[in-house]
C-alpha cells in the first residue's frame, strides 16, 4: 500500500476532481495565492476536496471536507499583476485524506494516502461489454445536447487508456450532480465505479428524453 504524503488542500463548495482530468482553477483569495506560490516552488501537487454540506458557517476557516479527494499537478499556472492566478491542474490519484497537519500556513495541509483501483479477475470477463455500453450511452447523450463530436468521445474513451480512467473522465465530462460525482469518485473497485457511471448515465439520457417529450407537447405559438 502506498505510504501516506502531505498535500496542500484547495476546497471548493459543488467540485468533485478526478484523476486523469484537467481542472482549470481561478485563484483569488490570499491564502490560496499562497498555496499556489509554494506549489509553484516546491513539487507543484495539491489535492481538490469537495466541501461538506454546511461549509458557509466556517469557510474563512476550516470548514469540514469529504474524506476522498482527487490529487494532481499543476501543469500551467498563469500569475496575473494583481497576484491573482489561472491555474490547470492534472489529475493523477484518488487520496484519501488521513488527517490535517499544523502547517503554520494560511492554506491547509493534510496526510494523504493514494487510492489505486481495485479490479478483481472476476469482473475482468464483464468489464469489456460493459464499458462499451457506458461509451454508446455517453455517445447518446451527447448527440440529444448537439454535442456529439468525434474529437470529443475520442479524447476521453482513448484505445489504450484504462478502465477506471475512462470512466472517470466521462463521469467528470457529463455528469453535474455533485453527490453522485463524489459517490463514484470515492468507488475504487473499478467494476462498482463502472455500474454506478452507466446508472447515472442512464438516468440522465431518461431526463432528457423526458425533457425532450415535454417540449414535443407544448402548443405552437400563434
Amino acid at each position: 500500500m502506498a505510504e501516506p504524503i502531505p498535500l496542500p488542500i484547495f476546497p471548493l463548495p459543488e467540485v468533485v476532481f478526478f484523476p486523469e482530468t484537467v481542472l482549470p482553477l481561478h485563484v483569488f483569495e490570499p491564502r490560496y495565492r499562497a498555496l499556489v506560490a509554494d506549489c509553484l516552488a516546491g513539487t507543484r501537487w495539491l489535492a481538490v476536496p469537495m466541501l461538506r454540506a454546511g461549509w458557509e458557517r466556517d469557510y474563512q476557516g476550516r470548514p469540514p471536507v469529504h474524506a476522498v479527494a482527487g490529487a494532481g499537478e499543476i501543469m500551467q499556472a498563469e500569475r496575473l499583476a494583481d497576484g491573482r492566478y489561472n491555474v490547470l491542474l492534472d489529475g493523477r490519484v484518488r487520496i484519501r485524506i488521513e488527517e490535517e497537519l499544523a502547517s503554520g500556513r494560511a492554506y491547509r495541509v493534510v496526510r494523504a494516502r493514494p487510492l489505486p483501483d481495485v479490479l478483481d479477475d472476476a469482473d475482468r470477463a464483464s468489464l469489456g461489454e460493459r464499458l462499451a455500453t457506458l461509451r454508446g450511452s455517453h455517445a447518446k447523450l451527447l448527440d440529444a445536447l448537439g454535442q456529439s463530436h468525434a474529437d470529443v468521445v475520442g479524447r476521453l474513451t482513448v484505445a489504450g487508456a484504462r478502465p477506471g480512467a475512462v470512466i472517470d473522465r466521462i463521469v467528470s465530462a457529463v455528469v453535474p450532480d455533485a453527490a453522485v460525482r463524489q459517490r463514484i469518485l470515492e468507488t475504487v473497485d473499478v467494476s462498482e465505479r463502472l455500474d454506478l457511471a452507466n446508472a447515472a448515465l442512464l438516468d440522465l439520457l431518461a431526463l432528457v428524453a423526458g425533457s425532450e417529450a415535454d417540449g414535443d407537447d407544448e402548443p405552437d405559438a400563434e
